[in-house]
């Protein structure tokens, strides 16, 4: 019998500081027995306070008072509440990344800042797509930062998928040109491609993605297939803004949420699927390479407030 911890205990524990933040909030505001106004405000500023944002904080509170005003209302009764009023925000968001592309391969283009948890997540999707016996291949499009490549051949050769890559400093465009062919010719389900993530010039970023994607069409019209950002939960607002300009620059599909263990921000989850409504595909809360898994939103919604 294994002592690792299930994926449930560890999501738990990755969402831990949220949700004591949460809970901690809403207990000081069931002061009174019936769920009046002066209650339900203390609600809602307990829920922007744990990072779910004006707007959701505001739908919620709007959702608890159609439902509840004027009835009597427990700790755990209010609790309960709001995670199902957080679960309704999440569920239409929660979308798994499905592989349904014809021809082969689907082309996923990964995008996000250095430090977000970018290369890890690559190959935990790689690991993902593995487990559901899908051939994968990385392309090692990220040729800016001198460690990008070699971080990526390194995690290729530990979850066993093959690697194009080129020389540091190299076009990407033409590294993808020939992951696709390469990728065609032996029958790849999935190609993931990892690419730069500087935003200080996105001009620039935004010319080496605008080729990328030429190149793609090239080669297949419907491609990339998927365009995928990685945020870094501990960034709090800043991986919010980081969407605004990222789906300007890139066009992004889909959300991954890495880095949620140890964060008392994993309520911005929330705030992103009601300001953006883009698929959140995963999350991520660990280093190990199963600690990334298909986003669960009424999980998800129990662990954040408190009653899982």
């Amino acid at each position: 019998m294994s002592d690792k911890p299930s994926w449930t205990e560890r999501l738990f524990g990755g969402f831990r500081k949220t949700s004591e933040k949460l809970t901690a909030n809403l207990a000081e505001t069931v002061s009174k027995a019936k769920l009046d106004d002066a209650t339900l405000d203390d609600v809602e500023d307990a829920l922007i306070l744990s990072d779910l944002g004006p707007s959701a904080a505001a739908r919620i509170r709007e959702k608890l008072r159609e439902k509840r005003f004027g009835l009597e209302i427990s700790e755990k009764e209010l609790k309960e509440a709001v995670a199902e009023e957080i679960a309704a925000i999440l569920r239409p968001v929660a979308k798994p990344l499905e592989i349904t592309a014809f021809p082969r391969p689907q082309v996923l283009l990964v995008i996000g800042v250095n430090g977000s948890g970018k290369t890890t997540t690559i190959a935990k999707l790689a690991h993902l797509f593995q487990e559901d016996d899908y051939a994968v291949m990385l392309a090692a499009g990220d040729t800016f930062r001198a460690a990008a490549i070699g971080q990526l051949a390194t995690w290729a050769e530990r979850v066993g998928v093959p690697i194009v890559r080129g020389p540091e400093g190299g076009d990407p465009a033409s590294i993808v040109f020939d992951a696709v062919k390469q990728a065609t010719d032996v029958g790849t389900d999935v190609l993931i491609v990892d690419t730069a993530g500087r935003l200080q010039n996105k001009r620039e970023l935004m010319d080496e993605l605008a080729k990328i994607r030429k190149v793609l069409g090239r080669l297949n019209p419907e491609a990339p297939h998927d365009v995928v950002l990685v945020l870094d939960a501990t960034n709090g607002q800043n991986a919010l803004a980081q969407i605004d300009v990222f789906k300007e620059v890139a066009g992004v599909t889909g959300l991954v949420m890495t880095k949620l263990d140890g964060t008392a921000r994993g309520g911005v989850l929330v705030q992103a699927a009601e300001q953006y409504g883009l698929p959140i595909h995963a999350i991520g809360v660990g280093e190990k390479i199963d600690d990334l898994r298909p986003f669960d939103p009424d999980l998800v919604a129990r662990v954040i407030a408190g009653v899982a």
